[in-house]
Order: C-alpha cells, then sequence, then structure tokens
C-alpha cells in the first residue's frame, strides 16, 4: 500500500478548495471509492467520489459562497457535483437504503459513516480518506485490497439482491484486484442471482463487459463467470477462451475473439449489448471473418482482402487474430480503385441499362483476380472488345 499523499489528485488546488468550502460548517468531506482504493495501489484517478456528513443542500450552498460551479445531478439521492479547475467532483451525502427497488433505492440521509459504508458494493470501495490522506476504514477495505481480496459489504446476496449489475462488477474487480482464490460466498451469491442479469439493460451489461475485458489478464476472470454460469447469461450462444490471448486489450476484439456462433450470434450480441451500427458491424466481421491472416501471407492474397473489405477492417481482423506482424505490409499492398466507371461503358457503346453493371462487374472481377494488373487502358480496350463480341451475336 501506498500513501495517498503522492496522489496529485488530493493535495490539488481543486481538491483543496472544494474540501475547504464543504468543511467550513463544521462537516467533514472525505475522498470515498476508486480514487483511494486505486491511490493505496499507486495509481492515479480522475474519478473523484466525496462523501460528506451534510445536507447535500448545505454543500451546495457553502460551495457556491466560494465561487465553485455547483449543478445538481442526483439531489434526490442526495448527490451534487462540484467543479473547481476544471476537475468534476461528485459529492454525495452520507445515506441508507430504506426501501430498496433495485438500482433505485429510496434513501434517507444520515451522518453515520458505517451506515453509508454498509450500503456500498465492495468493501474496497469502501474506505475514506480526508483531506491529510487519513484513511477510515470501517469494514476491513484495506487488509481486502492488500490481500487481493473482492468481498461483498455485508451479506453477498443481499448487496447483489440491490443492484444485479455488482454480479458483473464482482468478476470486473476480481479481474483487476483479485488475488489467489476468489472469495467463496460472492461466487455462490452470484450464481444464484445469475439469472437476473436478463433483466439488466444491454447498456449497463455492456459497459461492464468492456470494462472487464479490457483489464490487463482478463481470462482468469472469464473462466470463472463461466463455472459460476454468470458468462453464459452475457453470451448464451456459447464461447471459448482459446483465441483471448493472441487477441490485443480491445475489449470488443476481446468480445468477438471469446463468443461462439458466427454472425447470427454477433447480431443477437449486438442487439443486447445495444452496440452502435458500426460496433455491431466490427463484432459481425471479426466473428465471421473471411479468412485467416498471418505475417507470412502471399501478397495477393492480402491485397484481394484489402480490396474486399478495406484496410480498417483488416487492420481490426489482423489485431484481433494475433497478427499484428502483417500490419507494416498493409499500407504497401493497397489495392488500386477500380478505374471504370458506367460512363466508360456508355462511352465505349454500351446502352444505359443492367447490362452495363454485368460487364463492369465481371471485369472487375478478372481484374482482381490477376492482382489488380491491368491498366485502366487495357481495362478500356478489354470492355471494348467485350462489347464488339457481344455487339456481333
Amino acid at each position: 500500500m501506498q500513501p495517498l499523499s503522492q496522489q496529485i489528485w488530493l493535495m490539488a488546488a481543486g481538491s483543496r478548495a472544494v474540501l475547504a468550502a464543504l468543511g467550513s460548517a463544521g462537516a467533514t468531506p472525505r475522498f470515498v471509492g476508486g480514487c483511494v482504493r486505486d491511490g493505496l495501489l499507486g495509481r492515479n484517478s480522475s474519478d473523484l467520489d466525496i462523501a460528506i456528513d451534510q445536507m447535500p443542500e448545505d454543500s451546495m450552498r457553502l460551495l457556491e459562497n466560494c465561487g465553485i460551479k455547483v449543478i445538481p445531478t442526483g439531489l434526490k439521492h442526495g448527490t451534487i457535483t462540484a467543479v473547481a479547475d476544471g476537475q468534476h467532483f461528485e459529492v454525495t451525502a452520507l445515506r441508507v437504503d430504506v426501501e430498496n427497488f433495485g438500482r433505485h433505492a429510496k434513501v434517507a440521509f444520515t451522518d453515520d459513516w458505517r451506515l453509508d459504508a454498509a450500503r456500498r458494493d465492495f468493501t474496497i470501495n469502501a474506505i475514506y480518506a480526508d483531506g491529510d490522506g487519513r484513511l477510515y476504514d470501517p469494514v476491513g477495505g484495506r487488509a481486502d485490497l492488500a490481500a487481493g481480496r473482492v468481498r461483498f459489504v455485508g451479506d453477498p446476496a443481499q448487496r447483489i439482491d440491490e443492484d444485479k449489475l455488482r454480479i458483473l462488477r464482482f468478476f470486473r474487480f476480481q479481474a483487476l484486484f483479485g488475488q489467489g482464490a476468489p472469495d467463496a460466498q460472492a461466487v455462490a451469491a452470484c450464481t444464484a442471482a445469475a439469472p437476473g442479469i436478463d433483466g439488466l439493460s444491454g447498456e449497463r451489461v455492456r459497459d461492464e463487459i468492456f470494462k472487464l475485458l479490457a483489464a490487463p489478464e482478463p481470462l482468469p476472470s472469464l473462466e470463472l463467470m463461466a463455472r459460476a454460469g454468470v458468462l453464459q447469461h452475457v453470451l448464451p450462444a456459447g464461447f471459448r477462451f482459446g483465441g483471448l490471448a493472441q487477441s490485443d486489450g480491445d475489449p470488443l476484439r476481446r468480445l468477438s475473439a471469446i463468443a461462439k456462433g458466427g454472425a447470427p450470434a454477433a447480431r443477437a450480441i449486438g442487439q443486447r449489448l445495444r452496440l452502435s451500427a458500426r460496433q455491431g458491424q466490427r463484432l459481425g466481421f471479426l466473428m465471421a471473418p473471411p479468412a485467416q491472416l498471418t505475417p507470412s501471407m502471399a501478397r495477393t492474397a492480402l491485397r484481394q482482402l484489402l480490396y474486399d473489405h478495406g484496410a480498417e477492417r483488416i487492420d481490426d481482423l489482423a489485431r484481433q487474430q494475433g497478427a499484428a506482424g502483417l500490419l507494416p505490409r498493409l499500407q504497401d499492398a493497397a489495392p488500386p480503385a477500380f478505374p471504370l466507371s458506367g460512363r466508360d461503358a456508355v462511352a465505349a457503346g454500351m446502352r444505359p441499362g443492367p447490362a452495363v453493371g454485368q460487364a463492369l462487374r465481371a471485369l472487375e472481377a478478372s481484374w482482381r483476380a490477376n492482382d489488380f494488373a491491368a491498366t485502366r487502358q487495357q481495362l478500356l480496350a478489354e470492355l471494348a472488345e467485350r462489347h464488339a463480341a457481344d455487339h456481333s451475336e
């Protein structure tokens, strides 16, 4: 564990100004969550969350009195956003859940730090730090972080029942922070609640899965998800892990490397995860590729793939298939554009209509098959010959 005093965000002018304003009436503002967790591991963070033992309206007034911009982002849940020196600080009053409706809980505000910690998801996310870097750790998060334990606060089943997305968050945090055997109670609770993933919005599932797949070493956590019966609710058409190691760290490429089912499954995944049109097209191409790429593949075959699918997709596929050694050849192998158009066919004496397209497609296929060698003049001569031969019949 490293001292938080080494974190730039803790001592930054914007942080000092926000903390001073929030605490000017006697309250105690403390950083909490990812910035504290990551800071203890020596990692910097730009997501700065502050918990405070005063009402959000009071925090707003104190910040505005000090000339700090305030955005009432979630007043009903006790959250406002302060903006200082270009940095956003999410400031939330200490709270407890009095009724729970999944992720939309009815909350009551409190001044009890232990009650606030008790409603958080994982112990490593319930470590608080004041402006001097002193820690307040009511649920043992620092020891868990040091030991590589990802552990729910309190009863895992209850925490998951409050928000089923915490199932996926557990496996993501296991990939990022877990060491050794995972917490057995947490895994059992995730297994029991796994069907609840089906009711989550596609956007929320997508964001968690992409974050997990962006982890440096996602494979152990993915294998754990499969054993726990969780991954099946994300990729119901099946999955495999053999291609994951050769794919680079891009989340969508890693997703395409583990998902089974080809183009039909890609369409279903795209709809379920609410992928953009471009992301869906990428996933479909990567899950149903036209070829297996290798750094030593023949230049003619590479040029044909580039002509048919474009450099961007072939670059994407090479990185997904572990053929990054092919990338330096892509620019040199770039094929020319087909140099003829319908105007050329009409100029050669052909009447506008379907026959023009058929003639050009046939000529283009021949030109492609012969490594794009024919020049425009040679293609024009061949077009004229074909038209003459057809006309003579």
